[in-house]
């Protein structure tokens, strides 16, 4: 990335400059950094869940929130070597710009005011976990993709973003191809769609925080993944604990085999870089942004996933929606590259 060498005491880019600052409140066109921000983010999101599909499956590993909680054991280590070698600050401005505390290597008034950003984070994950499981696939995709609705009205009303009416044309795009998609499966579950939505909240108020908490933290996007998994990582470890999933993890048949151990490995690093690029786009762009990038995602890895692994039913009403899909968030790409 070109950020990367501007600075020479940044070797990576930790957090937006000053003209993507101006561009986000001005609402003038995405810079060049954050269209390599949010194309990132999609390819490593993708090849995380195509890497996840083909080799995490075969062994059968149950527990969703073990390999959570190794990821974000896994982040915090990774930031904690790069720190010491120097290679990454996090602090937006210099190193020295912070005085940091020696536990925690950020402020502890500065680890408050991130507060709300890790409690949102760790609601998110628990709730989006029991939103899997409470719906079919097709309905659970289809209302998940109504987040981009949650996310412009908790946009307005913590940082009061406002939007054209291409954007808002755009996102309705979006929201009626996903209703589309998944017509078929429209079964009414009052408890699965309710866990949906409140699961759709959590993830618009974890964003929209990333982009406020972000920008008056002083803290570099490495800065607040930190204290997200300082803050976060305690708090799943004890989940984890409670609920059983550690006991039974230690009894996993696969646990010491040296090929589930590099898939692991692999797994978090590659969940380091996507937990990045998730801030990194949300500071530089914004929480709606982010949240169309995990839109036109999801679509690619459709398409790539049944190219690859085929076993996807075809069905016209399915196909109509994805394309719609595609279409309003190609719709949005434009508007934002505009400048409109």
């Amino acid at each position: 990335m070109e950020a990367a060498t501007s600075t020479k005491s940044q070797p990576l880019p930790v957090t937006d400059s000053p003209v993507a600052k101006e561009s986000h409140l001005s609402g003038k066109g995405m810079t060049k950094r954050g269209v390599y921000a949010a194309i990132s983010y999609m390819v490593c999101a993708i090849l995380l869940i195509l890497f996840n599909k083909a080799v995490l499956s075969s062994y059968n590993f149950p527990y969703a929130n073990v390999i959570t909680l190794f990821q974000m054991i896994s982040s915090c280590l990774f930031l904690y070597v790069m720190r010491c070698w120097k290679i990454i600050s996090f602090s937006a401005g210099q190193p020295e710009s912070i005085t940091d505390d020696s536990a925690t290597h950020v402020p502890i008034k500065t680890l408050v005011h991130t507060l709300p950003l890790a409690s949102s984070y760790l609601l998110y994950m628990l709730i989006t976990m029991e939103s899997v499981r409470a719906l079919n696939v097709p309905m659970y995709t289809t209302l998940r993709r109504t987040t981009v609705a949650f996310t412009m009205v908790v946009e307005y009303f913590l940082t009061g973003q406002k939007h054209s009416l291409a954007v808002l044309s755009s996102v309705g795009i979006i929201i009626l191809g996903a209703f589309i998609a998944g017509a078929r499966d429209l079964s009414f579950d009052s408890y699965g769609y309710a866990i949906v939505f409140v699961a759709n909240i959590c993830t618009a108020v974890y964003l929209a925080s990333i982009a406020r908490i972000g920008k008056s933290s002083g803290l570099s996007s490495f800065g607040l993944m930190w204290s997200n998994g300082i803050i976060c990582g305690p708090a799943l470890l004890l989940w984890t604990a409670m609920n059983g999933d550690l006991e039974a993890m230690m009894n996993f048949p696969h646990l010491f085999a040296p090929g589930f151990q590099a898939v692991m490995l692999l797994s978090c690093i590659m969940a380091f870089f996507l937990n990045y690029f998730v801030f990194l786009n949300t500071t530089l762009n914004s929480a709606l942004t982010q949240t169309i990038c995990g839109n036109l995602k999801d679509l690619f890895t459709i398409g790539l996933g049944w190219l690859i692994f085929g076993g996807l039913p075809f069905d016209l009403l399915n196909v109509a929606g994805q394309s719609m899909g595609f279409l309003g968030s190609c719709l949005y790409a434009y508007c934002k590259l505009r400048g409109k």
